[in-house]
């Protein structure tokens, strides 16, 4: 099973060839416009199965299956926590808990932005943290923006997930630190000079033993098609 995330910065319908070359069985594509406006072109592969959702913007965050792989939300979906969405995914004799994350401003409510946001949702969608659960998208954060005196930065987020027995797939892979990222995924105004790692897939012990493969997008190959560089992960089910 191979998934991938990457955020499109969207207009999602010229972009599919490109990352369909890298041939997943699930894409995750964030600022993704509504499926009723992506007509691809005549030689571009259909999904079998999408799963799209907004709050009510042009842009939502759109979940595809490119295998017999079938989505279902989740009956204990909460909008309070905006583009973080459960999902049952089966297929390929396999069942697991997909939260595809696409980390949010939030101006009425300051401790539900960003990070801040991926923490509230993992502390209400907790009976979802199991052995079979992956958290993959665009999380808006990184190590190195903690700072003291807010409730649930990403340092506290990555915590709580390894209670869990659920940890980033990057870093255990590579063996690197939080904060310490080789590869970034994000280029601030798509400027090579301003990079970031803010786009991660956590799973769930069971599941991280299966990986075979992670890779993270150029910058010279997907700056002029979007910001962020899209991760790849290969799992062995």
């Amino acid at each position: 099973m191979k998934l991938v995330t990457w955020n499109c910065q969207g207009a999602f319908r010229k972009k599919a060839e490109a990352i369909l070359e890298l041939r997943p069985d699930i894409l995750i594509i964030q600022e993704c416009e509504h499926p009723d406006k992506l007509k691809f072109n005549s030689g571009t592969q259909i999904p079998s199965d999408i799963f799209w959702y907004s709050d009510g913007g042009k842009k939502g965050i759109g979940i595809f299956s490119y295998s017999d792989y079938k989505f279902e939300l989740l009956p204990v979906f909460n909008p309070k926590f905006r583009y973080i969405i459960p999902l049952n995914v089966k297929g390929h004799g396999q069942t697991f808990t997909l939260l595809a994350v696409w980390a949010m401003n939030n101006k009425e409510n300051h401790d539900a932005r960003y990070i801040g946001q991926v923490w509230l949702a993992i502390n209400y969608y907790k009976e979802l943290l199991n052995d079979s659960t992956i958290l993959i998208g665009d999380f808006n954060s990184n190590k190195i923006w903690d700072y003291k005196g807010r409730v649930g930065n990403h340092t506290d987020v990555v915590n709580h997930l390894a209670l869990n027995n659920i940890h980033s797939v990057y870093h255990n892979y590579f063996d690197i630190e939080q904060g310490k990222e080789n590869n970034p995924t994000f280029f601030l105004q798509r400027n090579k000079d301003k990079p970031y790692h803010i786009d991660y897939c956590f799973a769930s012990s069971r599941l991280f033993q299966k990986v075979e493969k992670l890779e993270i997008g150029e910058y010279e190959k997907w700056i002029a098609l979007s910001d962020h560089t899209p991760l790849t992960i290969k799992f062995d089910l």
